[in-house]
């Protein structure tokens, strides 16, 4: 199976690249080359360097490859536009285009808490979401008015060891707030904890998504992928807490409050994570009969903790998210009456 993936080092889709490649299949990689350390030692895999907004230089280069591809997959593609432009590159060199969209897309506030493909779409907190959205709908048109082979594809909070699955963070990652936890600090959960929430590792994300790749029952298709286990936000930093040995001090505000205090906050939370959800994976199973998500968040989120703890690199002080952190405990707490 010849495949060409564009990005293809991020926390989705590297597990999916060595996947690809322990199975066999001859692996083409387009991307600007800043991230490939993270395939380093991998072998068989035919990098081509280049940038997707440089149309006509992107549309050479796999002109001089002169590949007809099995499948094409776009790790990168956030905006209507950038649809429209793969449907004019790969229309005519690839028997399937795999679309990664996301499980934020789904209808906000939800009638239902039991996630399906069918659910409407519908995010009026989160641009990002609507442009999903969009592109999805870009996609399907395509599909219907020409036979373009596409497969959306919607995942939900999926980590890997590079990242610790939080609600609530600064700019610059999960450190700061695993660092408050170790050191007996608390740290802030929306809401009361209480509302259901899932995340995904990539190994398992991996498995489910190579199983649509060549899949000819994919195409045409919206599916997502996402583990079964659901955990209350509470759970989650309980999981994070006990890799480090800490028993976390979860401080409850709400989510109106929080994104008062950062506007910034209102896609994630209000368009996302404050929202309980629950995800139906009947579709992927029955398109992937042998998929089954077997990374329980509290064994997954240990390894990212150590690997956090073993690589300075990791270790991203946030001293303005930690200062943000400590003027909303105050005012939340002075709003006591």
């Amino acid at each position: 199976m010849k495949v060409l993936f564009i990005g293809g080092t991020g926390t989705i889709s590297t597990e999916i690249s060595k996947l690809a490649v322990a199975s066999g299949a001859e692996l083409y990689l387009l991307n600007r080359g800043n991230s490939n350390s993270r395939l380093d030692g991998l072998e068989g895999v035919t990098h081509i360097q280049a940038c997707m907004g440089n149309e006509e230089d992107v549309k050479k280069k796999l002109a001089d490859l002169n590949v007809m591809f099995d499948v094409v997959a776009n790790f990168v593609v956030f905006h209507p536009s950038q649809a429209e432009r793969d449907i004019r590159l790969f229309s005519d060199m690839t028997k399937q285009y795999i679309f990664i969209s996301s499980a934020s897309a789904y209808q906000k506030p939800l009638s239902d808490y039991l996630i399906t493909e069918s659910t409407p779409l519908h995010n009026p907190y989160w641009e990002y979401s609507r442009n999903k959205i969009a592109c999805e709908e870009t996609y399907i048109k395509a599909y219907r008015e020409q036979g373009f082979p596409i497969t959306n594809v919607r995942p939900s909070h999926t980590y890997d060891k590079h990242n610790i699955p939080l609600a609530v963070h600064g700019e610059k990652g999960s450190w700061q707030v695993l660092k408050r936890i170790i050191d007996g600090k608390p740290v802030i959960v929306h809401g009361d904890g209480s509302s259901l929430w899932t995340v995904t590792h990539s190994s398992d994300f991996a498995w489910a998504f190579y199983g649509l790749m060549g899949n000819i029952h994919a195409i045409g298709e919206a599916v997502h992928i996402t583990s079964d286990e659901s955990l209350t936000w509470n759970q989650i930093y309980e999981c994070v807490g006990a890799a480090v040995g800490k028993k976390p001090i979860l401080k409850h505000i709400s989510t109106d409050f929080l994104v008062k205090c950062d506007p910034n906050l209102e896609g994630g939370l209000l368009g996302d994570k404050s929202n309980s959800v629950v995800f139906d994976n009947s579709k992927i199973k029955r398109l992937v009969p042998d998929f089954v998500a077997t990374t329980r968040f509290d064994e997954g989120v240990r390894e990212s903790v150590a690997y956090y703890l073993e690589n300075e690199h990791m270790q991203v002080a946030d001293p303005a998210f930690d200062e943000w952190t400590e003027k909303v405990i105050k005012a939340y707490d002075g709003a006591v009456i």
